[in-house]
């Protein structure tokens, strides 16, 4: 198990960017993937992205590639997503994940940080 602690939400401009990062802790940190999720009002909450083990292996769900970057590093047990030309439809929860490299489904979830888009 790893404990999840997401920060760097806020309010920003259509077209503005945002960092959001994610705080692991565990001495197992390298054998997670690791993704961000989100979970806009009234809506189920949908993939984004994620990474795996050593960096490699990134997935973007459709509507944020070219916009979103994930990325990790392993030494400071941390994850990010960069934001960039945010759009009001960005808004949303959004909530760092980690998966065990045996498992199927991510099952150690953050807390949230609201990311708000206005137009």
């Amino acid at each position: 198990q790893v404990q999840l602690v997401e920060s760097g939400g806020g309010l920003v401009q259509a077209g503005g960017s945002l960092r959001l990062s994610c705080a692991a802790s565990g001495r197992t940190f390298t054998r997670y993937y690791m993704g961000w999720f989100r979970q806009a009002p009234g809506k189920e909450r949908e993939f984004v992205a994620s990474m795996g083990w050593s960096g490699g292996s990134t997935t973007y769900v459709d509507s944020v590639k070219g916009r979103f970057t994930i990325s990790r590093d392993n030494a400071k047990n941390m994850v990010f997503l960069q934001m960039n030309s945010l759009k009001p439809e960005d808004t949303a929860v959004y909530y760092c994940a980690a998966r065990y490299v045996t498992m199927t489904e991510y099952d150690n979830w953050g807390q949230g940080t609201q990311v708000t888009v206005s137009s």
